[in-house]
């Protein structure tokens, strides 16, 4: 078990005890110890009792707790309130934005134990009644509900690939003579993925589907299956699952088929011709055959979405997508300095150790103090000291100066000129205040966007998908604005986040906006999250040149050092 998982177990417990009302002096106290383990870099899996009780801030009543999980598997105490919860309220513990002390309230004064009696409660205007909640904080925990429950079946890109892929590679070891792939929404990286979806060529059909019958993770749907789809559901999520039949010379018009959406397929290329006619009146030997007949390069997976690849490759100007290799640095990362898992010379090593030529370190700044440990300004003179020390003896590898300022809800960043103007770079970010319209997140946007200290702009709309929307904002302002005013762009790839959205990477391009693959890493390994990021990036047609970090150390200093002597002249 790793550290993140104990400290989920804890929190888990810590909200059971709310609920159930026990001693509010020990709930205090596994929260403190919460707060500390969250920062400890050992693993807690392998120290003692003796050891986890010497670790600041955590007691022996939390030290026996972890020391309870190592030596049985579980904690006895949180099974115990687990049996006396009922699974609708668990469920509730999940909602953002409501905590476990309204989830309480809404349990035990309103006799409410699932999310649909919740939503009942709500529409007949119930719940905004109760004291602590409000007619808008109602309406909030409905639209939660009602997003939560669209999203139910869907999975995040990241873990939809990691299945697809160990799937595909389970059959290609057991049926070595099938031509098999990922296809669908799930090759063309889509950031949600509805179902996981393979195509075999095969001449033993029977075969295959009998293996896949019969495989531990999968429940078979005889209903939904038919001559040449197998259809199901994977066990855990009941995420649905489709693979599609075809004989060996029919895979790779069926390949092209099923990976492009209906607009890339029935788009007119030449003369009235799209893929669907190619692909009625042709059998393709390979994918890349399609666009030959159609006199077009090759357009890659990704891409195949119906909105600019077929105008650009008609006018030869196809992006030549960017690669991992290309990339040489990782900008916007947390260490133990605020809320990240990992010391700054562990992330630095571990960033150095990976083939990178720099690190942007930018932890959370002042407003985030409560919630993420952000750095007030004697902390961050002395974060500078440790980072002019590392730089001298990590060299040539460098570690930048930065910080991911809060935006206000003016919009201003939240420390004075002369602070800022202490960093090499500035991640201007949204953190609170998300119920803004569109206008008035737009204009706070712009605002922070204009600070001639803003080098990035972090995370644009703040979502977590599957989880919460993001806030409402003009996208093609915001991304003028960064075009006007020189600001780069994060994708924050986080498969949380994948946020700039891959529908206005194009856009940004076309505006001359830079944009930055940024993993917003708060331990070590998630530097691994660049993946999908880069992923986000190639989707909207971005190339190395338009990619910021993908500059060399040198490109990279003497942007942010162009940047900071603007900003300090403009103030002049």
């Amino acid at each position: 078990m790793d550290n993140n998982t104990f400290v989920k177990t804890l929190s888990f417990y810590v909200d059971l005890m709310t609920l159930h009302e026990e001693n509010e002096f020990k709930i205090k106290g596994y929260n403190n110890a919460i707060f500390n383990l969250e920062r400890f870099n050992e693993s807690l899996a392998e120290t003692s009792l003796e050891e986890l009780e010497k670790i600041s801030g955590v007691g022996k009543s939390t030290a026996k707790a972890i020391d309870e999980i190592n030596s049985s598997g579980q904690l006895q105490g949180l099974e115990v309130l687990k049996e006396q919860t009922p699974d609708g309220v668990i469920d509730m513990l999940s909602i953002k934005g409501i905590g476990a002390k309204k989830v309480k309230l809404i349990w035990k004064e309103l006799h409410i134990t699932d999310t649909a009696g919740l939503l009942e409660c709500i529409e007949k205007g119930e719940l905004s009644k109760v004291k602590g909640f409000g007619e808008k904080t109602a309406q909030n925990i409905k639209e939660t509900l009602l997003y939560l429950e669209a999203n139910k079946y869907k999975l995040h890109y990241s873990v939809a690939e990691a299945f697809g892929n160990t799937l595909a590679d389970q059959l290609r070891q057991k049926f070595p003579s099938a031509l098999i792939d990922v296809t669908g929404e799930l090759r063309r990286k889509l950031e949600i993925i509805n179902e996981v979806k393979l195509i075999i060529g095969t001449d033993d059909k029977s075969a295959i589907e009998s293996y896949l019958i019969n495989h531990e993770l999968l429940i078979h749907r005889i209903e939904k299956s038919g001559p040449f789809n197998w259809r199901g559901i994977i066990k855990e999520g009941a995420i649905p699952i489709a693979i599609r039949f075809c004989k060996k010379e029919e895979f790779h018009n069926v390949l092209i088929q099923t990976t492009g959406s209906i607009l890339h397929l029935s788009q007119a290329v030449k003369e009235g011709l799209n893929l669907n006619k190619i692909l009625k009146e042709h059998k393709l030997v390979s994918e890349s055959q399609a666009y030959e007949l159609l006199k077009t390069p090759y357009i890659d997976p990704e891409l195949r979405e119906g909105q600019f690849e077929w105008q650009a490759a008609k006018d030869n100007k196809l992006p030549k997508l960017v690669e991992m290799s290309d990339l040489k640095g990782v900008l916007h990362n947390h260490s133990t300095w605020s809320d990240g898992k990992h010391s700054l010379r562990q992330m630095a090593e571990k960033c150095r150790d990976l083939g990178y030529e720099y690190l942007g370190i930018s932890d959370h700044s002042k407003s985030a103090f409560y919630y993420a440990n952000g750095l007030f300004e004697d902390r961050i003179e002395k974060q500078h000291e440790e980072i002019d020390q590392l730089n001298t003896e990590l060299a040539p590898f460098k570690i930048f100066k930065g910080i991911e300022s809060d935006i206000l809800t003016d919009g201003k960043l939240d420390y004075d000129d002369d602070v800022l103007a202490s960093f090499d770079f500035i991640v201007a970010s949204i953190h609170s205040g998300l119920n803004m319209d569109i206008i008035k997140a737009t204009e706070r946007l712009v605002t922070a966007i204009a600070n001639p200290f803003t080098t990035m702009l972090g995370h644009p709309t703040g979502r977590l998908l599957l989880k919460r929307k993001g806030y409402p904002i003009d996208h093609k302002t915001v991304i003028d604005a960064c075009a006007k005013y020189g600001v780069i762009i994060e994708i924050n790839a986080n498969p949380w986040r994948l946020d700039l959205d891959w529908r206005w990477v194009h856009y940004a391009i076309e505006q001359g906006v830079k944009l930055s693959v940024n993993p917003d890493a708060h331990k070590m390994e998630s530097y691994a999250d660049m993946y999908y990021g880069l992923c986000v990036g190639r989707k909207g047609g971005l190339t190395k040149e338009m990619t910021f970090n993908s500059f060399s150390l040198k490109e990279v200093s003497t942007h942010f050092q162009e940047r900071k002597e603007l900003a300090s002249n403009t103030l002049k």
